[in-house]
């Protein structure tokens, strides 16, 4: 029996170590073995998995008056697991990926090329694929303004998605890439933005305004309650621009 490391140009196997030794033989053998250090698998799984929860559990607090860590923990606790979660791209998607626990398969609708406006048309085409489903859509402001005209869609078919608009007023992502490498050099990343609420109801749908964390459960559910496609506009600080870092953390970093 050998260990084959390397192979020579006539195709000819040269190991690092040869043993002659049938395989049972060598099995047997190293079933007498003792490893050098004693097996620790169990005590590596707990201390990773005590890592992963704690990773995956949203902040209590952060700058602004509302607060995306609370948020997240009312989806949780009062969403199926079979709800279709769909996302375009920003840092808003990362309240999702990080704190949302997919638990089924087909539950997320999210681009894998980082497109922008993607989560409402695709909230729209997963309503429409599964009625019986509910289906949630985060966007950022900017991304929402990508697409936010097909909001008309679902209220044309009565599909009655919830799109969740984290408005801070800037393209998120981008803002965080110019104060990380160019401190106070901002350009182009402020954004002038309706009244998301007041442009749900102009459609014909529901709108719902979220300005402090207390007011999410009750928005929530009431664009529930109302069986249209709804808009919950959530006014979020600038600088809670990542859960664990703010902008001026990173701008002064």
């Amino acid at each position: 029996m050998s260990i084959p490391t390397r192979v020579s140009w006539a195709g000819v196997y040269r190991p690092d170590l040869a043993i002659a030794a049938a395989p049972a033989d060598f099995a047997a053998a190293l079933d007498t073995l003792k490893p050098a250090q004693p097996y620790r698998q169990s005590e590596r799984t707990a201390r990773m998995h005590q890592a992963y929860l704690t990773w995956s559990t949203p902040p209590e607090t952060g700058p602004g008056d509302v607060q995306m860590g609370p948020i997240m923990r009312y989806i949780e606790a009062n969403t199926a697991k079979d709800a279709i979660f769909a996302n375009g791209a920003g840092n808003y998607a990362t309240w999702l990926h990080r704190f949302h626990r997919f638990q089924r398969f087909n539950t997320q609708a999210a681009p894998t090329s980082g497109s922008m406006g993607y989560g409402l048309p695709a909230a729209v085409a997963a309503k429409q694929l599964f009625p019986d489903r509910e289906v949630i859509c985060f966007a950022g402001d900017g991304c929402f303004m990508m697409h936010g005209q097909e909001f008309a869609t679902a209220v044309r078919y009565n599909l009655p998605i919830i799109t969740l608009v984290i408005n801070n007023g800037i393209y998120g992502t981008i803002r965080m890439h110019q104060e990380r490498e160019y401190p106070g050099r901002v350009s182009g990343t402020d954004l002038t933005n309706p009244d998301f609420a007041a442009f749900a109801r102009a459609y014909g749908g529901h709108g719902e305004l979220v300005e402090k964390t207390e007011d999410f459960a009750g928005a929530f559910e009431r664009a529930r309650q109302s069986g249209k496609p709804s808009i919950i506009e959530i006014k979020l600080d600038p600088e809670a621009i990542t859960p664990t870092r703010t902008l001026s953390q990173i701008r002064n970093g």
